[in-house]
């Protein structure tokens, strides 16, 4: 398994950013006939949530172990807090850096598929928000979106809501981050309004799945988001378990995710956790 950190200068971001990548190239299969078949590779985008960076998914789930079993390429960048969405007036673009940027990028370096078939972006909490805006955003180049306890708090940002103080962030920091707290409805910040554009143009709507904690705080923001999906007959993957928010529940559903995924299936391969087998 090869894990590579890559520093480059993002135009979207006019500096020098910094992302992980799990890319399955170096697998060693049992016995002498097998042989590994050398095809570009499937690519998962996963976002991290609040105060997190581009290690998070490495030190809490066991992603790297999964990836290599399903062969898959996994690309993990940095959102510094700005929720993945594009402030143009601010020279902050973090949902054309994930979406188009760092996908254009990391295809010119690695051996990825550029099929929207083989093309999924996921992430927990602030990361969930910004799988679920930028894959519908840019459903073109996803097909499939994982959301894993989502942020999924634009009513009650737009409302200014008490449920706010949970996170420790004042409204300011939110008027900061989504690029004026009045701009969220109606428009690209806004997963409702994205829905709608969507099934109002017939567009193919990508896959969802979607688990939440039933000790979360943010489960009934969750909920009113899945029955806005029903109201519509927008099918989903709805799941909720016990939990809260935190990695003991994102490290199970991770996984599950991983084997919801149109991916390949487990192959036997040599590593250090079964050289003795």
């Amino acid at each position: 398994m090869a894990l590579v950190q890559v520093n480059f200068i993002s135009k979207m971001l006019s500096r020098t950013v910094t992302f992980n990548a799990i890319i399955p190239l170096d697998k060693i299969s049992f016995g002498e006939e097998e042989v590994v078949e050398k095809k570009p590779l499937k690519t998962l985008y996963l976002l991290h949530g609040a105060f997190g960076n581009y290690t998070d998914y490495l030190s809490g789930t066991r992603i790297q172990r999964w990836a290599e079993e399903h062969n898959l390429a996994v690309i993990m960048p940095s959102g510094e807090n700005q929720f993945y969405i594009d402030k143009p007036n601010r020279g902050e673009n973090y949902g054309a850096y994930v979406a188009q940027e760092l996908v254009e990028f990391t295809r010119e370096m690695f051996p990825l598929s550029d099929k929207r078939e083989d093309t999924f972006i996921a992430g927990l909490s602030m990361g969930g928000y910004g799988a679920v805006i930028n894959g519908l955003k840019y459903h073109d180049t996803f097909s499939h979106i994982g959301a894993f306890s989502p942020g999924l708090m634009i009513d009650q940002v737009a409302k200014r809501s008490e449920l706010l103080s949970v996170t420790g962030w004042s409204l300011d920091f939110y008027d900061n981050a989504f690029g004026g707290i009045d701009s969220i409805k109606n428009s690209d910040k806004d997963y409702y309004y994205l829905i709608d554009q969507l099934l109002e143009n017939k567009e193919e709507i990508p896959k969802m799945y979607i688990p939440i904690g039933t000790e979360d705080f943010l489960l009934e923001s969750v909920r009113g988001f899945k029955s806005f999906l029903d109201d519509r007959k927008v099918p989903v993957t709805y799941i909720e378990d016990a939990g809260g928010h935190e990695w003991d529940f994102w490290d199970t559903y991770v996984k599950n995710f991983l084997d919801w995924l149109p991916l390949d299936e487990k192959g036997n391969y040599l590593n250090s956790g079964n050289v003795a087998e």
